[in-house]
């Protein structure tokens, strides 16, 4: 598929490109970002160019993986990266440090989401590691149910078993699960940061 471009009033959804490595760069030096995601650490240009060369412009040819830059309207500047993979159909994120706070990524997963389900995506599926407060802020927000916690899908940064907090959203809008989210997942209300499903290279 060719990429596609999403936008409302508040994001501009595109395709990340080359000229986005120094933003992709800085974004993956915040310590959040690092924590909660397997992206490589030192994190450098050069890995900012094999995200854009090797998972987003191939996943986009391939239908595996649709990748998105954060924009706000009006800027080039890219804030994040949203991303939505077709064969668990789950969602992936992260925001830079500058960019948290404004209710993005929550405009930007409910534009991915709306676009998955138009495509005939029957739900669409989201994790976390345990303790990332701010990924499941959103997710309850974008109107998640927590089906429970297990093992992640993606595995820590050194291959080990991590768990997971996990929720669904169906497209047909019945909860996917009665289960209550854990107290532990609501936090102090920081804002979003990034998951696991947010990788890059």
């Amino acid at each position: 598929m060719l990429p596609v471009t999403l936008r409302s009033e508040r994001v501009l959804l595109e395709v990340p490109t080359r000229a986005d490595t120094v933003a992709i760069t800085e974004g993956c030096q915040d310590p959040e970002v690092v924590r909660w995601t397997t992206i490589p650490t030192p994190y450098r240009p050069q890995d900012a160019n094999a995200f854009v060369d090797a998972l987003v412009g191939p996943g986009w040819a391939s239908d595996r993986e649709y990748t998105w830059a954060i924009r706000r309207p009006g800027s080039t500047w890219l804030d994040g990266v949203v991303s939505w993979r077709t064969e668990r159909r789950d969602l992936g994120f992260w925001l830079a440090p500058s960019a948290r706070g404004r209710g993005l990524v929550h405009e930007a997963v409910s534009l991915v989401v709306d676009w998955a389900f138009d495509r005939g995506a029957p739900d669409v599926s989201w994790e976390c590691y345990v303790g990332n407060t701010a990924s499941a802020a959103v997710a309850r927000r974008a109107g998640f149910a927590y089906t429970g916690t297990g093992d992640a899908d993606i595995p820590s940064r050194d291959g080990g078993p991590t768990p997971a907090w996990k929720g669904l959203l169906r497209a047909d809008g019945v909860p996917a699960s009665d289960l209550p989210w854990p107290t532990e997942s609501y936090g102090a209300g920081r804002p979003e940061a990034g998951h696991a499903g947010s990788l890059g290279p």
